[in-house]
Parts: structure tokens; C-alpha cells; sequence
């Protein structure tokens, strides 16, 4: 290590309290900055409860431009797009257009699957060292699949067969018995059985909560903002006031844009609105794996004795009210696919903007400031990535020499 820090990290969601945790036990002096009254409260509250390590494809791949474009004109769309004069938008699209090849593809999937693996094997080590529970669970990843083409090319795409297995739509029901409706409306199913879910608040205060016992962390709640300062370095202001510190980690969402716009640094971040619904449903009906509708983009997951569906990207929404006409959709969806399991105005419904980057890579780096480094673009895939991504910013905070901070 190059020497002990004091850092600033701006973000309580699950990306920025994983990057405290990891440079707390590293023996840094961290301070989290949260504007919020607590920690997790926005695009790491209600998410889809899904670790899915084994399957972190980037949304642009080859086709899905093609794909787009059916979905955006058909009833109960898993994508909406709602074009603005936004230049943000429109670069943001076409770099994600432009990342829709297939060569792309496996090359940033393999980015994605190294900081996952990563992230699996020290989550691991954090429960085992004591983290309290946070509804974890390794049952298993189910992803079904309507489409026959769909699941052929899936099936083909399989890396590892020794954790992942292509299955037949009776399999299917098999390991999962409250999808066993489906049997007759999939072509088949690819399941990995080591991925996990949990519940991401959970985990968030969890890690809230391990952090106040450690002398070298403190939580502050108040509002952060960035500015340039002198010899390559930009300063924080915590509540119009200045901060000192010697690094800082911006990691705070959708949010990070405009925190670093006054820096003259425009992150390719585009907040990918998405919707969950929590209820407790009759036995029987809590899927004991994790599934994934993939045709519909819906995943199910159980914790506790809770249900959490999640769904549906909404491109040009910028606020996280609840969209009735959505949610709607998204109940249709569910009724459809797993009847019985939510019970008319018996569901918790949320949004959330998830803050992806067009690559569906994380930025996880230095910038030209000396002492500012980024966390951000985590997306849909945030709650699996959080872990792995905090142990790359570790190890990046250890390779920052001594003009970081002079």
C-alpha cells in the first residue's frame, strides 16, 4: 500500500459503501458523504435481488438494436424510449449503438464477469467474517426462454458447462416448481447454479452498520459538491463548506454527472429507469432460485418470505416517480407469468435510476485531477458488481503515489 489516506467518498449507495468497506479494512481513514437521510436509499433500495455472476452480459450487443426497435412498438415493452433534445441522450445512444457488435460484446462481458467473480469470492469472505445477514442465499440462477432462437443461441454461448447448463423446459420446472405453468410457453432455460440473491438494502445497512464500529470511518449526511482546485486537484465542499481530504471518490449514481460537470469532466453516464414490486405471496409461490423471464426482461426473486420482481428500462425518463401505466404493465406481466403471486394493492412498488454507462462498463479510475477518482457506471448490475468493483478501486487508491496528495 502506498500509505495510509484519508478519503472522501461520495455516495452511501451500495457502490460507495463497498468502496468504504474495503479501504476501511485496508486501514484508510474514510468519510462517506450521503445526502439522503440514510444509506440506500435510491437505485440500491428495491433492485432486482439478484446477484447473477455468471451472466453479466452488457445490454448493447449484436441485434439488440434490431431487438429495440420491435420492442419499443409493442404493448408491455421491456424498453421505452423517450427521445429528448438532450445532447447527453444522444451521445449516450450512439455510443451504446456503437458498442452493439458482437466482438465488443465478449470483450466487455469478460470485464464484467472478472469484477464478479471477484466481488463473489470477497463477499463470501465478509460473511464468513461476520457481516450480519442480509437475506443471502446461493440457490441459483434460472434464465428462461420463450424463443427458441433465442434459447439455441444462448445454449451455444455457454463458456463454462460445468457452471452453467442449457436445460429443457421440463428441467426448467424442475428446479424451479412455480414456474412449472411455463412448461408449455419456453423453448428451455439456462441455469448457473452457483449465483446468489440477497437484498440490497439489507446488505447496505449491514455495511452501514459494521462501518460505525471501526475507528477510521465516519458517516456524514449532508450535501457534497466539487470544485477545481490548484495544482491538479479538486477540492470538496461538504454543505457550501471546505472539506479537506486527500482523495476522493465520487460514487454517488446518476448523480456523479452532474457533481463532476463544475470539473470540466463529462461522465457518459444515462440513468436506466427500472421498477420492482415487492409482496408476500401464498407458499408455494416465492421461487426458491432466482429467475430471469428473459423474452420479458422480468426477474423474480425470493428473500425471506418476500417476493421482489423487477423489470422494465425506461431510456429519457429523469425522475424516479412511479410511472401508474408501468407498473401496470409490469403487474400484467406477472399475473400472466406467475399467477396467484401478487394479491391487487398488496405490492410495494419502486423506480429507481440505475446509472449505466453505453459499454454497460463501469468507470472505475483516476481522472486528471490527482486526487479524484470514479466508481461509477455500475448500472442494472449494480448490486452484483459493487463488491468486485470496490476491490479495483483498492487497488487503485494503493498504486496513487505521493503527489496524490501533497
Amino acid at each position: 500500500m502506498a500509505g495510509k489516506r484519508t478519503i472522501t467518498i461520495i455516495g452511501g449507495g451500495v457502490i460507495g459503501l463497498t468502496a468504504a468497506y474495503a479501504l476501511v479494512r485496508e486501514g484508510h481513514d474514510v468519510t462517506l458523504i450521503e445526502r439522503r437521510e440514510d444509506v440506500g436509499q435510491e437505485a440500491s433500495f428495491a433492485n432486482g435481488g439478484q446477484l447473477s455472476y455468471r451472466y453479466v452480459s452488457p445490454l448493447a450487443d449484436a441485434g439488440i438494436a434490431r431487438d429495440a426497435l420491435g420492442w419499443l412498438f409493442r404493448p408491455n415493452s421491456p424498453i421505452s424510449l423517450r427521445l429528448k433534445a438532450d445532447p447527453s441522450q444522444w451521445r449516450w445512444l450512439l455510443a451504446f449503438l456503437l458498442a452493439c457488435n458482437r466482438q465488443t460484446n465478449r470483450r466487455n462481458a469478460g470485464v464484467l464477469l472478472d469484477l464478479a467473480l471477484s466481488g463473489q469470492a470477497e463477499l463470501q469472505t465478509y460473511r464468513e467474517e461476520g457481516l450480519r445477514d442480509f437475506l443471502w442465499r446461493r440457490p441459483g440462477k434460472l434464465v428462461l426462454y420463450r424463443n427458441a432462437t433465442t434459447f439455441h443461441k444462448a445454449a451455444k454461448s455457454v463458456s463454462d458447462p460445468q457452471r452453467q447448463h442449457a436445460i429443457s423446459p421440463s428441467e426448467c420446472a424442475e428446479i424451479e416448481p412455480a414456474f412449472a405453468g411455463l412448461r408449455d410457453k419456453i423453448a428451455g432455460g439456462i441455469f448457473s447454479p452457483e449465483d446468489e440473491v440477497a437484498d440490497c438494502f439489507l446488505f447496505c445497512e449491514a455495511l452501514r452498520d459494521a462501518l460505525a464500529s471501526a475507528p477510521n470511518f465516519r458517516l456524514i449526511h449532508g450535501n457534497a459538491t466539487l470544485t477545481a482546485g490548484l495544482r491538479n486537484r479538486c477540492n470538496v465542499l461538504l454543505d457550501g463548506k471546505p472539506f479537506e481530504t486527500d482523495l476522493v471518490v465520487l460514487a454517488a449514481g446518476i448523480a456523479s454527472r452532474k457533481l463532476a460537470r463544475p470539473l470540466g469532466v463529462d461522465l457518459p453516464l444515462y440513468g436506466l429507469k427500472g421498477y420492482s414490486l415487492t409482496t408476500g405471496p401464498r407458499p408455494g409461490l416465492v421461487p426458491l432460485v432466482s429467475v430471469t423471464d428473459y423474452d420479458n426482461r422480468v426477474v423474480y426473486a425470493g428473500l425471506g418470505d418476500r417476493l421482489r420482481v423487477a423489470a422494465m428500462v425506461d431510456i429519457g425518463a429523469q425522475d424516479t416517480r412511479l410511472n401508474p401505466k408501468r407498473l401496470g404493465e409490469l403487474r400484467a406481466l406477472v399475473n400472466e407469468t406467475l399467477p396467484g403471486a401478487l394479491s391487487e394493492g398488496d405490492d410495494t412498488p419502486w423506480a429507481g435510476l440505475r446509472p449505466a454507462t453505453p459499454t454497460g462498463v463501469p468507470i472505475i479510475d483516476r481522472t486528471r485531477y490527482d486526487n479524484l477518482l470514479l466508481n461509477v457506471g455500475q448500472g442494472a448490475l449494480g448490486f452484483t458488481l459493487s463488491v468486485g468493483s470496490a476491490l479495483r478501486l483498492k487497488e487503485i487508491v494503493a498504486g496513487c503515489d505521493s503527489r496524490a496528495i501533497s
